[in-house]
């Protein structure tokens, strides 16, 4: 099974989602594989409406608050989302790294907010190109990831006491979790790793997580590659070992694009 997601980002409006779902034919691909859209907040109840009748596609919110209620303007909940029709939460994307500060830190606490909400995090991971010149990438990834994997083995204890709720964490780090490498360098470039680069930058999260959390854990988490993800390129990329799906961007704007996508996985 690959698992097929798409982030929107600040695109497709709630009518613009609708059209896109009925463009969207999945009909010819495999039924095992999972597909998720990441619509914007906006329109993501207008995706739910559209979506609902079909078991195969899922839906998830770009961004969460870590509080699980509040005074913060502009923020949303994991559990609002969840309420909405959000089955996955992005946690860490690369974008809400670089343009709102966001830290390890706080990426750790969004993770447990999903968790405790219900959903399924998808933990983004990568390097920029000035650490992957440098030779940093495999401890930037491995820190950034570090940072997470040590919420999830201790139960998330300490940031379910920001949740706002006071319900006890996970018991441990089994909860269902997916990790996403997505080098900064390869977003929105049109320069995409090599199947190469993924199958390295996947083993060494694999092995990580396997440390931290036990092989079985590391074994069943889907592990995406993200980066310039285009039609041409996708049946390459998940047919490299170690690559579990992929996180589209712009290709998934477009549903036919999307829609190829889809298909050109093994």
């Amino acid at each position: 099974m690959s698992v097929i997601a798409g982030n929107w980002k600040m695109h497709h409006a709630p009518r613009d989602a609708e059209a896109f779902f009925d463009a969207f034919d999945i009909a010819e691909t495999d039924p095992d594989h999972e597909i998720v859209i990441f619509p914007p907040t906006v329109s993501l109840w207008a995706a739910h409406r559209r979506t609902r009748s079909n078991p195969r596609i899922r839906l998830g919110a770009q961004n969460v608050h870590w509080r699980s209620s509040g005074a913060y303007t502009g923020e949303l909940s994991a559990s609002m989302a969840v309420r909405a029709g959000a089955s996955h939460v992005l946690v860490g994307h690369s974008e809400r790294r670089a343009f709102f500060g966001e830290s390890d830190e706080e990426v750790a606490r969004k993770t447990a907010a999903a968790l405790h909400a219900g959903a399924i995090p998808v933990i983004c991971l990568g390097e920029t190109i000035e650490e992957k010149r440098s030779g940093m990438a495999v401890a930037v990834v491995g820190r950034q990831l570090g940072a997470v994997l040590g919420t999830l083995a201790e139960g998330c204890s300490d940031a379910s006491s920001d949740l706002g709720g006071g319900a006890p964490g996970p018991a441990n780090g089994a909860g269902t979790f997916l990790v996403a490498y997505e080098p900064v360098w390869a977003i929105g470039t049109g320069e995409t790793a090599t199947p190469e680069d993924a199958e390295l930058a996947h083993a060494a999260i694999r092995e990580q997580l396997a440390d931290v959390l036990g092989a079985a854990t590391a074994t069943r988490t889907p592990i995406l590659y993200g980066g310039s993800v285009k039609p041409d390129n996708a049946r390459e990329l998940l047919s490299a070992a170690g690559v579990d799906g992929v996180l589209v961007g712009g290709a998934s704007l477009n549903p036919h694009h999307f829609a190829a996508i889809a298909g050109a996985a093994p």
